[in-house]
């Protein structure tokens, strides 16, 4: 890795802060024989792989997801708590109890706890469950989906409209692989004392067993979390997360023929991901890069730190030939204020989409007085020198 000192003298950088989650490393890629996919970095957001991740789509179970967020959300506020009970309507019953999706077989006007009805969401993929769930949290089913799909635009999911709470089809139920992909990094950051119920392996509720759907739990070394999805239209789908060391990778799949070929398919794109791709990490928050010029101010220099922790994910092959550069808009007009965006990192490898990082000042910098803008400026005029 080599790192190069630059300066321009043009416009400021703008949204520096904004290219970290867009930022992908395809330089390695991979045939999949699933309609969507998306592999990501967990940490860093960076893109691994990318097939129509922004098509929408029919996410079946998967979209489950958002209806375990929203259970969360009320139990992390305190106004469900794992040991409430609630009731199980003739409505929510009659919705599902013939329709031959998946149950947790809750029994009609009978009550079930909030943690045994968020189990039979996950592990079980009960869709009466879901439904029990959203009638307690909004009234109705219907309610409850357009909370959710309010919600998930909140999260970032910009293309996801919900029309149910368990993913029942609907011509209007529909997502994509890259909003499946936020939900799933927003759960894990938001609920870490909830997350691991996703790699519960089985579940009995009513004297019936089930067992987790999900095929990554039981042949792939880190694997814990998160939901399986299926329905004629959709095929078969998976939103998955290994997590090996400090590296957490996620991936979402959909449109693949079998369950056969899911897990085949689930498990080749996690190795190849673990495999080729690596996490390197370039600064700490704080850290000194290098100095930017002041103008005006009374110091001739700030230092440019690291605005936020600087890691970036590439493919192993491209990391000898990386190449960091620190660069800002220069001289820097002072005033500047300690932790004040003045610059950004630019990595570059070959074959590898440019990542850009930024670079805050790392002191408060005064403006010179008159007398010392005046001296300045004379210096400047007649010698050309900055100060």
């Amino acid at each position: 890795m080599s790192l190069i000192f630059s300066r321009f003298r043009r416009s400021a950088a703008v949204a520096l802060t904004l290219i970290v989650a867009s930022a992908a490393a395809r330089a390695e890629t991979i045939d999949t024989t699933a309609r969507q996919a998306i592999l990501l970095d967990y940490r860093t957001g960076a893109v691994m792989l990318d097939k129509n991740s922004d098509e929408l789509m029919a996410p079946s179970s998967m979209s489950k997801l958002m209806t375990a967020y929203l259970v969360f959300e009320k139990l992390k506020e305190g106004s469900w708590k794992m040991e409430d009970r609630l009731p199980v309507s003739e409505s929510a019953w009659q919705r599902h109890y013939k329709s031959g999706g998946s149950l947790m077989f809750l029994p009609v006007g009978s009550s079930a706890k909030v943690g045994d009805l968020i189990r039979g969401v996950i592990i079980q993929s009960g869709n009466d469950a879901c439904s029990v769930l959203a009638e307690a949290h909004s009234g109705t089913e219907e309610a409850f989906a357009e909370f959710a799909t309010r919600r998930a635009r909140d999260l970032g999911m910009r293309n996801t409209s919900l029309r149910n709470a368990s993913g029942w089809p609907d011509p209007e139920h529909l997502t994509t692989a890259r909003d499946l992909s936020i939900l799933a990094r927003r759960l894990i950051a938001d609920f870490p004392e909830y997350f691991p119920i996703y790699s519960e392996r089985e579940f009995v509720f009513n004297g019936i067993r089930q067992g987790n759907r999900n095929p990554l739990l039981y042949g792939v070394q880190g694997a814990d979390g998160l939901k399986t999805g299926h329905t004629d239209i959709a095929g078969y789908g998976l939103v998955g997360t290994v997590k090996r060391g400090e590296r957490r990778i996620i991936m979402v799949i959909n449109g693949l023929k079998s369950m056969k070929d899911r897990a085949e398919e689930s498990q080749r794109l996690i190795e190849w991901a673990f495999r080729e791709f690596e996490n390197y990490a370039l600064f700490k928050v704080g850290d000194v890069v290098s100095d930017a010029e002041v103008w005006l101010g009374e110091q001739a220099t700030v230092p440019l730190v690291a605005a936020e922790r600087l890691d970036v994910t590439m493919p192993r092959r491209a990391r000898q030939n990386m190449k960091v550069t620190a660069v800002y808009t220069g001289p820097v007009s002072a005033p500047i204020r300690r932790g004040e965006v003045i610059g950004k990192l630019v990595i570059t490898a070959p074959g590898v989409q440019t990542v850009e990082l930024p670079l805050a000042a790392g002191a408060d910098v005064a403006r010179l007085g008159m007398m010392g803008r005046l001296g300045t400026a004379l210096r400047h005029i007649l010698w050309g020198a900055k100060g």
